[in-house]
């Protein structure tokens, strides 16, 4: 039988947001700069006539999948809840360009949580999702892990 392997990829990427109805400086507009751990875990393939011998998967096809559902999503972008208003919004957006709505607080545990609900179905079918880990800052993180799903 062929062990379950984790393997992990780091995302760095560049973010602003700002916290609707906050109580302390975070309801500012501000930013940070995010690394974000993908952890997938897998059978490494058992093929040797097969180009990914020996893989759970090929790093290339997870930075595919990664850059385009959250590094070219959210990568120099101001990130609001929709709690803000469509006038507050529209002027977000005229004033800092790419800013993305979401329908949530925009927080690192929530950021954490809806990057891995873009991520996990876009695996292919023995690729299972493991866990995020969300750098906010150097020394505060969120993580989301399946086996607590």
């Amino acid at each position: 039988m062929s062990p379950v392997i984790r393997v992990t990829k780091e995302f760095p990427f560049e973010m602003a947001h700002a916290l609707w109805n906050y109580d302390g400086p975070c309801r500012n507009v501000h930013g940070h700069s995010y690394r974000l751990f993908v952890t997938i875990s897998g059978i490494p393939l058992n093929d040797p006539g097969h180009p990914k011998h020996g893989m759970v998967m090929d790093f290339t096809d997870l930075k595919a999948i990664v850059r385009k559902e959250i590094v070219e999503v959210f990568d120099h972008a101001v990130v609001v809840g929709h709690n803000f208003g469509e006038e507050k919004t529209a002027l977000f957006k005229k004033l800092f360009g790419n800013t993305v709505v979401v329908t949530y607080q925009p927080t690192c545990e929530n950021l954490v949580a809806d990057f891995a609900s873009r991520i996990s179905p876009l695996l292919p079918e023995n690729i299972r999702l493991h866990s995020l880990r969300l750098y906010e800052t150097a020394t505060s993180f969120a993580e989301w892990h399946s086996s607590d799903q």
